[in-house]
């Protein structure tokens, strides 16, 4: 595993900073770790965070991707340690976890995005592929959960934000991601209830589609698919990864602190309706392009 890596902030970049729509300051002097931020939503959540003002761990099993991400950051004027290690492993877990508190002291809050799942039939998925997928998007959050609640918040309290998806009516063609991700929200809703008296809340987001960088990662027929999501949603088109960032940052913020054990849907309506009630074409839906550091995913590139 390798040990916690940092450096002096430097100026702001030329691009600007986040446009957040949260005020300035809101998490001064408080601590956020963000799993998975070396790219796509956690990226962006880590820079959200960083530009109102709080300290950020970003983790993830790949240290160039975490620099890289880091830098930005420092550029824009805003704090942020890295610590490369896997989530699936328990040990690594409990040794991250300890190293990063006793560096920066207590966590304020968890962003629990890291995770990962590869389109396939029920039928065409084997023990061990099933296995990985769900120690990806659930049980390594599961060890990030419990790990910073024993060695942090039990203590201090905090809020935990899970990443699951849009598992409202199943996900054919990942029914391994589906199980995992339901089951994140199942686990969301118990450890809201049981860590409430430690002054813990536990929420959840299940984002929809996003322009993100993650749709590079699929070849062949779901790549040829990507350019076409949009007709199945009743806004006409694909999140931003700053609409999931604002969804996360809020239940966060104190202006959630009566929010708990919910799972909120980021989808634009795509999980409801029927077949028989058309979507209609428009152009009414307005994104929130609050990244400044954003970029279109290559599979949405005409």
């Amino acid at each position: 595993m390798n040990q916690p890596n940092t450096s002096p902030q430097s100026a702001a970049h030329p691009q600007g900073r986040y446009h957040s729509v949260f005020r300035d300051g809101l998490f001064s002097g408080r601590t956020f770790w963000v799993t998975g931020g070396g790219s796509g939503i956690g990226r962006c959540v880590a820079h959200e965070l960083a530009s109102l003002g709080a300290r950020v761990i970003i983790s993830g099993r790949t240290q160039e991707k975490l620099d890289r991400v880091a830098q930005e950051i420092r550029e824009d004027g805003g704090l942020c340690e890295t610590i490369a290690f896997d989530i699936r492993d328990e040990e690594a877990v409990k040794t991250a976890v300890a190293a990063m508190v006793q560096q920066v002291g207590p966590i304020t809050g968890l962003v629990n995005n890291a995770g990962g799942q590869f389109p396939a039939p029920l039928q065409a998925i084997s023990k061990r592929g099933f296995e990985a997928v769900v120690s990806n998007n659930l049980t390594g959050g599961f060890l990030m959960m419990r790990e910073v609640f024993l060695q942090s918040m039990e203590e201090h309290g905090g809020s935990i934000v899970n990443m699951t998806a849009d598992f409202r009516n199943g996900m054919p063609g990942m029914g391994h991601s589906g199980a995992a991700r339901a089951g994140m929200s199942n686990l969301t809703m118990s450890a809201a209830f049981e860590w409430a008296s430690s002054g813990v809340r536990v929420n959840a987001v299940a984002p929809g589609w996003v322009a993100s960088s993650g749709m590079d990662s699929y070849g062949g027929a779901v790549k040829a698919l990507i350019p076409k999501l949009r007709e199945h949603v009743p806004l006409r088109r694909l999140a931003t990864e700053a609409e999931i960032s604002a969804a996360i940052v809020f239940l966060l913020s104190p202006g959630a602190a009566f929010i708990t054990g919910i799972t909120v849907q980021i989808d634009g309506a795509a999980s409801l309706g029927a077949p028989l009630f058309p979507i209609m074409e428009h152009q009414r839906s307005q994104a929130f392009e609050g990244f400044h550091r954003a970029q279109t995913p290559e599979a949405l590139k005409p």
